[in-house]
């Protein structure tokens, strides 16, 4: 009687695995997959999300790629505004700030180049951007970042209420090694089943050290302001 109930229990943990398994590899085939395509389409605004800026406040290598390239969306007159953002809000060095910059100097119009900023984290982007959304009637938004960053990045908006279209810097998910590659998947992954774990109301300490191991340091795995490889 024992044994079968501990073969009943092993075999129940065992398919439980194998579904946690599935569910995840399928969760990290939708963030490639996500990546490796460009949903941009006419919005209310195009969203350039923050990435680091260099000591001497310059943006860094892909801040300045996807800045460029909400540029180009906005020259094909897929929405009339740019949103800016990352970093504490009247920081001329901020992302938001240094974004917007490089943006005005590409010949977007000061006036159609709006900084998004106080904010830290994507959930926090999303939230500033929110804010700016509502004040302006908006509804939808084409989202810039690294290809692999853009699924956790869409649910994030989302969630804000914010109907959102993925456009990466780079759709050619060949071009980052093997090795870069996976480990991004695996780190936003984790990330999106944070959000998850969130919404029911699992504590942080209670997954503190499967955050720490994932993102190096014991901050909340959305303390991160991108996962792509420059920030």
């Amino acid at each position: 009687m024992i044994r079968r109930l501990v073969r009943g229990l092993l075999a129940g943990i065992s398919i439980l695995f194998l579904a946690a398994t599935a569910a995840f590899l399928v969760l990290c085939w939708q963030i490639n997959r996500t990546g490796s395509s460009d949903e941009a389409r006419p919005a209310d605004a195009i969203v350039i999300l923050g990435a680091r800026v260099e000591a001497d406040g310059q943006p860094g290598p892909d801040l300045r790629v996807r800045t460029l390239h909400a540029v180009s969306l906005y020259r094909q007159g897929l929405a009339p505004y740019l949103v800016c953002t990352g970093g504490y809000k009247g920081d001329r060095l901020s992302a938001a700030a240094v974004a917007c910059k490089l943006a005005v100097s590409e010949g977007v119009p000061q006036e159609r180049a709006l900084l998004a900023e106080g904010s830290m984290t994507t959930g926090e982007d999303a939230a500033s951007t929110r804010d700016l959304a509502a004040n302006r009637g908006w509804h939808t938004a084409i989202l810039v970042s690294h290809p692999l960053h853009l699924e956790r990045a869409r649910i994030l908006f989302e969630e804000q209420g914010i109907t959102a279209y993925p456009s990466p810097t780079s759709t050619d998910l060949t071009a980052i090694p093997l090795g870069t590659r996976a480990w991004l998947t695996l780190r936003e992954a984790v990330g999106i089943v944070w959000i998850g774990l969130e919404k029911v109301g699992v504590p942080y300490n209670w997954t503190q050290r499967l955050s720490e191991w994932v993102y190096g340091s014991a901050v909340p795995p959305d303390e991160e302001q991108s996962l792509a490889p420059s920030n």
